[in-house]
């Protein structure tokens, strides 16, 4: 039988198109497979994880009430959480509200003058360089941002004062402006005004002795001290409110030491915690962390411990309240991110060495997760040290039996043939 030649023409633009049509259909085959495959997986990254529970916490320190009069109304020399040595003045008595605002609005003036003063300087100004000023700029704002973002205003204070003298010498130096003097003599002008409409306070308050200060009072000052510690029950930390005193004779306490303890009320049926164990406090009002160790624990009831911490460090923030929120940190832990849902079991036999130096094979459950390695599956161990509510965190480790950073893995199950 012979064809035509456009008969033949024909059949071979017919199989020609049946071929590409098949190559086609083998290539959307592969990358759709390939895909399948890749979506599947996840890459084992690092990820930070804190082991840690809330709790109400009670403050027990040892305390004074500082009392006065009563009459008139109270500036303080001493700020919440400032150390006071004896016959120091924490505070002053003065008739009325307008006597603070003048007060307030000196320190203020007085601040700023000697600010202006300090730039003015010959000597800051002979020894200032663009260049070096500059530098110092470009330190302090960097220290501006990074005491704002820990939430220390006392050195963000310091460092905005520094920041304000640099940028203002560089304009005199730059010549952008000729110098403060106008602005010196009218803020002087201004604190003599105010000397004029001042009064002397009518009654100062003095510390007895050395101490810390805090403004903050609550009644519970005789009630909640270190002696009473072994007596404190899950009931008296429950009970305990955070109210301030509105009495109208008290100007505040002083605090003993710089040590102060915590109690809470937690169930440790688990023995998540133990006496002597180190732990971080983190409060609602502040933001850091305090480093602080368990002391004590009596167990009330099977679910129901009181637990006492002590901790060293002291500021401001410490002084606010009498009860509050605490997160009890027990670990922050680092490790491999790992899913649940990719989580699986296999026996594993292992080659091991005992006492003796004999070899013998062991098989044993390991937990861990598949990988692709290319076109391999792999099965790689875990070891756990922290768990999640959908994901776990692994031990980093050169063990090539263990999962590694950026591997990638997979998160269906493993057909056996797959498997390498």
């Amino acid at each position: 039988m012979r064809f035509t030649k456009s008969e033949g023409s024909f059949l071979v633009k017919t199989l020609r198109n049946v071929v590409l049509v098949l190559l086609l259909i083998v290539f959307v085959s592969i990358v759709y497979n390939f895909r399948n495959k890749e979506s599947d997986t996840v890459t084992a990254l690092t990820a930070s994880a804190v082991s840690s529970k809330e709790y109400k916490g009670l403050f027990i320190r040892d305390e004074e009430i500082v009392l006065y009069s009563g009459n008139g109304v109270l500036s303080y020399n001493v700020a919440d959480g400032g150390k006071v040595g004896s016959d120091t003045i924490i505070a002053e008595a003065y008739p009325d509200d307008e006597q603070l605002s003048i007060k307030r609005e000196k320190a203020k003036l007085e601040k700023e003058l000697n600010i202006l003063k300090k730039i003015q300087n010959p000597g800051t100004l002979e020894s200032a360089q663009p260049a070096s000023l500059s530098e110092n700029i470009d330190t302090s704002y960097r220290s501006l941002i990074y005491y704002r973002d820990m939430g220390d205003y006392d050195e963000l204070e310091t460092v905005k004062d520094d920041l304000l003298v640099q940028l203002s010498t560089y304009q005199i130096i730059t010549n952008e402006v000729q110098d403060f003097s106008q602005k010196i003599s009218d803020i002087q002008s201004e604190i003599t005004k105010l000397d004029a409409r001042s009064v002397v306070s009518k009654e100062q308050i003095q510390a007895p002795r050395s101490a810390y200060f805090a403004s903050y009072c609550d009644g519970y000052e005789d009630k909640l001290t270190t002696a009473s510690l072994d007596k404190i029950t899950s009931s008296d930390i429950e009970e305990a409110e955070d109210r301030k005193s509105t009495a109208p004779n008290v100007v505040g306490k002083l605090i003993d030491g710089y040590g102060w303890y915590l109690a809470i009320v937690a169930d440790n049926s688990r023995k998540e915690y133990a006496v002597g164990e180190y732990v971080k406090l983190r409060f609602d009002s502040a933001a850091e962390s305090y480093p602080a160790q368990i002391t004590d624990i009596r167990d009330e009831k099977a679910d129901k411990s009181v637990i006492i911490i002590f901790c060293d460090k002291f500021n401001y923030d410490l002084v606010q309240h009498r009860t509050e929120r605490v997160e009890l940190i027990k670990g922050e832990h680092t490790g491999l991110k790992v899913p649940r849902e990719a989580i699986r079991f296999k026996d594993v036999t292992e080659t091991v060495t005992d006492e003796q130096g004999n070899e013998q094979t062991k098989t044993s459950t390991c937990k861990g997760v598949y990988i692709r390695e290319g076109e391999q599956v792999l099965f790689k161990k875990i070891k756990v040290i922290y768990e999640g509510s959908d994901y776990v965190l692994s031990e980093s480790t050169n063990d090539p039996d263990y999962l590694a950073l950026y591997d990638d893995i997979m998160i269906e199950e493993v057909d056996k043939d797959d498997e390498q």
